[in-house]
């Protein structure tokens, strides 16, 4: 790509059109982020009860007394030897990041669809210290439409962020936010 070699004040020019559109993208970015919190609300009926290092945990028992909580939909099957690199990447810089999350009144937890043995040793291996819960045997992921059961995923279509698509995998990631 060929750059025009240009003077500073035609430089300064360009660079103040730019920044006049990159403002505009700004205004326009937070409009859409205000939209999205003002959604409704959808009030979870079900009980979700997760495995967890030291026992049985509830979706409740995630929140650690605060009221927020993001839930990231780790992809790790239970079939799986190890948890999804995306996800990996992701999930290494939680652990900062998730002071300021306390902080700010929120809580912070993985959750997947393999054993908590399998989550456990990945997350020593990993060097991790946030929550990580195991949703084998419950209808979380699925109900999150983070999962899907073979059956479904054979069969067409399924929703996963928010639109029908022809996946392969039975487990994808995700976030939810609870309240």
């Amino acid at each position: 790509m060929q750059h025009p070699i240009v003077s500073h004040d035609e430089w300064t020019a360009a660079r103040k059109a730019l920044l006049a559109k990159e403002k505009k993208l700004t205004r326009a970015r937070d409009a859409l982020a205000a939209e999205r919190r003002a959604l409704p609300w959808v009030k979870v009926e079900k009980t979700y009860v997760f495995d967890g290092a030291n026992g049985k945990v509830t979706l409740a028992d995630l929140f650690e007394h605060r009221d927020q909580l993001m839930i990231y939909h780790f992809m790790f099957g239970p079939d799986w030897e190890a948890g999804c690199t995306g996800c990996s990447f992701l999930c290494d810089h939680v652990d900062a990041a998730r002071r300021h999350f306390e902080h700010n009144n929120l809580s912070f937890a993985a959750v997947s669809r393999t054993s908590v043995d399998q989550i456990e040793a990945y997350k020593k291996r990993m060097g991790w210290t946030f929550r990580w819960v195991s949703s084998l045997g419950s209808d979380f992921n699925y109900d999150f439409k983070v999962s899907f059961r073979k059956e479904a995923l054979e069969a067409g279509p399924v929703e996963y962020n928010f639109r029908p698509q022809k996946l392969a995998m039975e487990d994808m990631h995700g976030e939810s936010m609870f309240f």
